[in-house]
């Protein structure tokens, strides 16, 4: 009986390892840094590098950036700030179908309250800014984060900096 039972045990045992295993794929994916030989593109190079005219990627790329930095309990826009809105409001004036969300930011200092508050103060200067510049303000929403999506992480006046902003965001076209 005893035999009968350990019999049993390691048919069962092979059995189920033998399910476990992995059978070969029948079409091996390429080795790391291999670069693929079929479907390669034979045509003209796209000139946009791949990037949709009008896309939320083609905003990063063409504007000299999505992110305006304000000082410390600041919301004014600044000769700096100004060249970016600039781009932005070119940008825009060009793809007048696109609209845009402009999130306003704060540092992690300050009550909840009052950076939700702040925040929403530096996105309606960014939004007041572009529609000062020609851009429908019906284009343009806001929202205020507050100090609740931080871009850095530090406790450091570095990265309370970084994450004083109001960062645009094309949201469709």
């Amino acid at each position: 009986m005893a035999r009968l039972t350990t019999t049993l045990l390691m048919a069962t045992a092979l059995v189920a390892t033998a399910a476990c295993s992995k059978k070969r794929p029948e079409v091996l994916p390429p080795a790391p840094g291999a670069a693929p030989t079929q479907g390669a593109p034979t045509g003209p190079v796209d000139p946009n590098g791949g990037v949709t005219p009008g896309s939320a990627a083609d905003f990063k790329r063409s504007t000299q950036g999505d992110t305006v930095l304000f000082g410390l309990d600041q919301y004014d826009i600044d000769a700096t700030a100004r060249g970016i809105l600039d781009s932005q409001a070119e940008w825009l004036q060009r793809y007048n179908n696109v609209t845009i969300t402009i999130e306003g930011h704060a540092d992690e200092r300050g009550t909840r309250e009052y950076n939700l508050a702040l925040g929403d103060r530096r996105a309606n200067a960014a939004k007041n800014y572009l529609a000062a510049r020609g851009i429908a303000p019906s284009r343009i929403s806001v929202i205020s984060y507050g100090k609740e999506r931080p871009v850095a992480l530090g406790s450091d006046e570095q990265s309370w900096a970084q994450n004083r902003r109001a960062v645009t965001v094309v949201v469709g076209g």
